[in-house]
């Protein structure tokens, strides 16, 4: 099981509310798309989630408040992918993704056999097998978000938060990351959170959606619903054509030329 619940959170910088009041409940398995324009408290939700940002309110994880974990007791339980990872150059991709594992690893002990057969697995299953002795260094951006993606679900964590996790990676290799998300969900009941900017992309994988401006929710429901041209217009400020796929409901969002640039 993997239900969370937000009463009222909120993330505060200085004077600025960056997420105001946000209240919701994410049932075990199912795929939250958060989706807003830029500023839009996106990554501040998913960071004080992922216990990086300070936060007001509460996140109940199953009945039990995320805040009174340990920090490797959440970590068994939530893992988060960042938009713009920092990784180290100098450590091979198979070293990183095992770092994965530290939740499962005694204060004092090693990684078992178990632990390296898991980083094994993910590597696999997202084609990174042959660059598991290269060096992170190495890798270009796209391959690099993979290999953070790796560790993410290495952890085996309940709940996968994602921060734009295929911004940095070809069409190919964005449905190859979304498709196994999507797989990891089915089976293990999964709940995943992911901030996306594509908006079709979104409409796809996504439950359901949930879009933020200026740190509110200004709508939440299924992809028809929340994302019509007239809203995209107003909080996006984009013209756009929506068409609705007749064969498996996807919801298709086209730019189009013509909508007025304000005056400087």
């Amino acid at each position: 099981m993997s239900r969370l619940d937000f009463d009222d959170f909120a993330v505060q910088y200085g004077k600025r509310r960056a997420l105001v009041d946000f209240s919701d409940v994410v049932t075990s398995g199912e795929w939250l798309g958060v989706i807003g324009p830029n500023g839009a408290g996106k990554s501040s939700l998913l960071r004080a989630l992922a216990g990086l940002t300070a936060s007001s309110g509460q996140v109940r994880l199953d009945g039990a408040p995320l805040a009174a974990m340990s920090a490797r007791e959440r970590a068994s339980k939530v893992a988060y992918v960042a938009q713009l990872p920092i990784v180290p150059d100098d450590m091979s991709v198979f070293d990183f993704v095992l770092l994965g594992r530290w939740p499962y690893v005694s204060r004092f002990g090693t990684e078992r056999s178990a632990d390296r057969r898991a980083v094994t697995d993910v590597l696999e299953r997202l084609r990174l097998e042959s660059f598991q002795d290269r060096m992170l260094g190495e890798l270009s951006g796209g391959e690099r978000q993979r290999v953070v993606l790796a560790r993410a679900l290495a952890q085996e964590p309940s709940v996968l938060l994602l921060d734009e996790p295929t911004s940095a990676l070809d069409i190919g290799h964005q449905q190859q990351a979304l498709e196994l998300v999507t797989e990891l969900r089915c089976h293990r009941e999964l709940t995943v959170i992911a901030a996306m900017h594509d908006l079709t992309l979104a409409s796809i994988y996504a439950d359901r959606l949930v879009m933020l401006d200026e740190g509110e929710v200004v709508a939440s429901g299924a992809a028809r619903d929340v994302l019509t041209a007239e809203r995209l217009g107003d909080v996006f400020h984009v013209c756009v054509t929506v068409d609705v796929d007749p064969d498996d409901g996807a919801v298709v969002v086209v730019p189009r030329r013509g909508f007025p640039v304000a005056d400087s």
